[in-house]
């Protein structure tokens, strides 16, 4: 087969980042609360399916109303509550994100947390977030901002004796011990002061609304930055056998190992006795005030505090797939929708999804693949430069070699504009990727093994860059063919 042309790489690179970027700038913040909220004057809707009508909260009735937002989409996210919320009277909040908006509002205290690993100011955010939500009562109500990133963002040690250079290694070893997101967000909900459930149960008596922009899978969303204002399920118990699985107990510095360790190791806020599957939407009351989170009859002690939540689901990765979907079909692809690989290791999700890939692409002149989720990567050395998304393509290439003179490409991006530790979303791959890299002097296999692959598709011209996005929903994969 003769080889691919230039001009016909450059075509496939171009159709994977429109979709790409088509999808992502469809997920608009500002438009999802408008399709789930409504206000007019002091009262504000929930915007339900046509025939069941709004539920409606009366903001009036409130004498404070307080606001933490938090994660990567935290300023996009509150610019639009106070956009479209025109109340004033009694409002204050805490902004922590990692990177500032330029917008700010004289009654909030921001905060540029650190992601992936904590600074000063996730610590900050935290203690202010804590002594607003302190000084709620009955009549206060609190808007909980809540997306992606926020488990860095935004943390604070339990014990007080853990220091901050404590929490980065603590946070390090995580990134790197290959854990879903699952697991891992179970060991930072107890050894967190806000997260779990306990940034929540700061302010008990007051009506709280959670509205959600989720990093993690729909069927976990407590995990979403490890779950500050949700009811926590899992145990102590659990959190010593993750511990002992991903072999991190001699590797935590001396004062979390001892902390870990203490055998009145509190558990998170949530009754253990039951675990109900948390449900990203629950029914608002007709009166101002929401109905309970759960019945009454399954709450005991500190599930009091979760008593009067709501949570709201504005935007998640169905939404970025959807659009690609959609993006895709326009552009003549046939389209199937595969995220079955979510949260495996990406050598194995690389290899999933091109034996599917392959095995459909014969049978359509135009076909795309698409997958969302994240991939895991277990680190066994000091990393190069890179992230999951990168590694993925990379392994993607190696397997693409073996069919030159094909139309093909891989591209794997994070939708919120970061991947890993560089500046890049992502990468493409495509059947020349192997050849060009060597071109330049780098050995694929090479890069792949010391998860270095940033350099690589930096010199290739084959980097995802968007900047950082506002938001995150996980991250999106593009597997596309033509036939020449």
């Amino acid at each position: 087969m003769a080889p691919v042309s230039d001009a016909a790489l450059d075509s496939l690179h171009a159709t994977a980042t429109e979709i790409f970027t088509g999808a992502l700038a469809a997920c608009n913040i500002a438009s999802a609360f408008d399709r789930r909220l409504g206000f007019e004057g002091q009262l504000m809707h929930r915007l339900l399916p046509e025939g069941s009508g709004p539920d409606t909260i009366d903001l009036s009735a409130y004498k404070r109303i307080f606001v933490v937002a938090l994660g990567k989409a935290a300023g996009p996210m509150l610019e639009t509550l106070l956009d479209r919320m025109k109340r004033r009277k009694g409002l204050r909040g805490i902004c922590c994100s990692n990177q500032l908006p330029e917008k700010r509002n004289w009654r909030f205290r921001y905060f540029e947390g650190g992601h992936p690993l904590p600074n000063e100011d996730s610590f900050a955010g935290a203690r202010a977030a804590l002594a607003l939500l302190r000084k709620a009562r009955k009549d206060t109500l609190v808007f909980f901002l809540i997306s992606g990133g926020g488990s860095a963002i935004f943390d604070l040690p339990l014990d007080p004796q853990v220091t901050l250079e404590d929490t980065i290694a603590f946070h390090r070893l995580l990134v790197a011990s290959g854990a879903p997101i699952n697991e891992i967000n179970t060991l930072r909900k107890h050894f967190s002061a806000v997260k779990g459930g306990r940034l929540a149960m700061a302010a008990p008596e007051a009506v709280k609304i959670s509205l959600l922009v989720p990093d993690v899978p729909l069927r976990s969303l407590d995990a979403l930055s490890s779950g500050p204002t949700t009811p926590d399920h899992s145990t102590v118990s659990e959190v010593r056998e993750l511990l002992s699985k991903y072999d991190l107990d001699e590797k935590l510095p001396a004062p979390i190992r001892a902390f870990f360790a203490r055998k009145d190791l509190p558990e998170s806020p949530g009754n253990k006795s039951w675990r109900p599957t948390f449900l990203p939407k629950l029914p608002w009351a007709d009166a101002a005030r929401p109905r309970h989170m759960t019945s009454a009859t399954n709450m005991s002690g500190e599930d009091e505090a979760f008593r009067d939540s709501v949570f709201e689901l504005l935007l998640s990765s169905h939404d970025l797939v959807e659009n690609a979907r959609t993006l895709a079909r326009k552009a003549g692809y046939h389209v199937v929708v595969d995220n079955s690989c979510d949260d495996w290791d990406y050598a194995a999700a690389a290899r999933y999804l091109l034996e599917r890939f392959h095995a459909q692409r014969a049978r359509h002149d135009r076909f795309c693949l698409i997958s969302v989720g994240e991939v895991t990567v277990t680190l066994d050395r000091t990393p190069g430069a890179g992230g999951r998304n990168q590694q993925f393509a990379l392994a993607c290439a190696l397997d693409l070699a073996q069919f030159p003179g094909e139309h093909l490409t891989v591209l794997s991006a994070g939708s919120d504009g970061i991947d890993g530790n560089t500046q890049s979303a992502g990468a493409i791959a495509d059947p020349t990727t192997v050849t060009r890299a060597r071109v330049f002097g780098y050995d694929p296999a090479q890069s792949l093994g010391a998860f270095n692959a940033c350099p690589l598709f930096t010199a290739l011209g084959d980097s995802v860059v968007t900047g950082p996005t506002g938001h995150n929903l996980r991250d999106l994969r593009l597997l596309i063919a033509e036939k020449a």
